[in-house]
Protein backbone atom coordinates (compact mmCIF):
# COMPACT_ATOMS: atom_id res chain seq x y z
CA UNK A 1 0.00 0.00 0.00
CA UNK A 2 1.57 3.27 -0.79
CA UNK A 3 2.48 5.70 1.97
CA UNK A 4 0.75 9.18 2.34
CA UNK A 5 3.56 11.57 1.05
CA UNK A 6 4.44 15.14 3.16
CA UNK A 7 2.74 17.07 0.84
CA UNK A 8 -0.45 14.88 0.93
CA UNK A 9 -0.23 15.42 4.79
CA UNK A 10 0.24 19.04 4.66
CA UNK A 11 -3.08 18.87 1.66
CA UNK A 12 -5.14 16.85 4.45
CA UNK A 13 -3.96 19.84 7.39
CA UNK A 14 -4.85 22.49 4.92
CA UNK A 15 -8.26 20.73 4.30
CA UNK A 16 -8.49 20.72 7.89
CA UNK A 17 -7.92 24.25 8.62
CA UNK A 18 -4.77 23.18 11.02
CA UNK A 19 -1.50 25.22 10.93
CA UNK A 20 0.75 22.60 11.99
CA UNK A 21 4.76 23.01 11.63
CA UNK A 22 7.13 20.78 9.98
CA UNK A 23 7.22 17.99 13.29
CA UNK A 24 3.32 18.02 12.97
CA UNK A 25 2.65 17.45 9.71
CA UNK A 26 5.56 14.41 10.18
CA UNK A 27 3.63 12.87 13.04
CA UNK A 28 0.39 13.37 10.93
CA UNK A 29 1.43 11.76 8.27
CA UNK A 30 2.85 8.59 10.50
CA UNK A 31 -0.64 8.31 12.01
CA UNK A 32 -2.65 8.89 8.64
CA UNK A 33 -0.45 5.76 7.62
CA UNK A 34 -1.26 3.30 10.50
CA UNK A 35 -4.68 4.39 10.27
CA UNK A 36 -4.90 3.27 6.15
CA UNK A 37 -2.83 0.42 7.11
CA UNK A 38 -6.08 -0.32 9.84
CA UNK A 39 -8.70 0.02 7.37
CA UNK A 40 -6.25 -2.38 5.11
CA UNK A 41 -6.70 -4.92 7.44
CA UNK A 42 -10.44 -4.74 8.29
CA UNK A 43 -10.79 -4.59 4.41
CA UNK A 44 -9.44 -8.27 5.17
CA UNK A 45 -12.79 -9.67 7.05
CA UNK A 46 -15.59 -11.22 5.70
CA UNK A 47 -18.47 -8.90 6.05
CA UNK A 48 -20.68 -10.96 3.36
CA UNK A 49 -23.15 -12.40 5.60
CA UNK A 50 -23.38 -9.15 7.64
CA UNK A 51 -26.51 -7.49 7.21
CA UNK A 52 -26.40 -3.42 6.98
CA UNK A 53 -27.08 -1.52 9.71
CA UNK A 54 -27.91 2.25 10.11
CA UNK A 55 -26.76 2.34 14.06
CA UNK A 56 -24.43 -0.37 16.35
CA UNK A 57 -27.10 -0.95 18.54
CA UNK A 58 -30.87 -1.05 18.07
CA UNK A 59 -32.54 2.28 18.73
CA UNK A 60 -36.20 3.45 19.16
CA UNK A 61 -37.82 6.62 19.72
CA UNK A 62 -38.75 7.38 23.12
CA UNK A 63 -41.37 10.21 22.25
CA UNK A 64 -43.37 10.76 24.62
CA UNK A 65 -47.61 11.22 24.41
CA UNK A 66 -48.72 14.55 23.16
CA UNK A 67 -51.54 15.23 26.06
CA UNK A 68 -52.48 18.77 26.75
CA UNK A 69 -51.22 20.08 30.43
CA UNK A 70 -51.56 22.92 32.04
CA UNK A 71 -48.79 25.73 31.12
CA UNK A 72 -48.02 29.19 32.28
CA UNK A 73 -50.43 31.88 32.14
CA UNK A 74 -50.03 34.66 29.22
CA UNK A 75 -48.99 37.56 31.77
CA UNK A 76 -46.30 35.23 33.63
CA UNK A 77 -44.69 34.04 30.48
CA UNK A 78 -44.05 37.75 29.31
CA UNK A 79 -43.65 39.32 32.89
CA UNK A 80 -39.83 39.61 32.07
CA UNK A 81 -39.81 40.53 28.36
CA UNK A 82 -37.20 43.43 27.72
CA UNK A 83 -39.67 44.23 25.35
CA UNK A 84 -43.49 43.36 24.99
CA UNK A 85 -46.79 44.43 22.67
CA UNK A 86 -49.32 43.32 24.88
CA UNK A 87 -49.34 39.29 25.55
CA UNK A 88 -46.22 39.18 22.96
CA UNK A 89 -42.91 39.35 22.81
CA UNK A 90 -41.85 42.11 20.57
CA UNK A 91 -38.61 41.29 19.24
CA UNK A 92 -36.06 43.76 16.18
CA UNK A 93 -37.04 43.57 12.98
CA UNK A 94 -34.96 41.11 11.10
CA UNK A 95 -35.94 41.21 7.57
CA UNK A 96 -36.13 44.60 5.42
CA UNK A 97 -38.32 44.67 2.71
Amino acid sequence: MPEISEEEARHVAALAKLALSDQEIQRVGRELNRILEYFQQLQQLPTDQVPTTSHAIQMENVYRGDEVAPSLDVEDAVSNAPDRADEFFRVPRIIEE
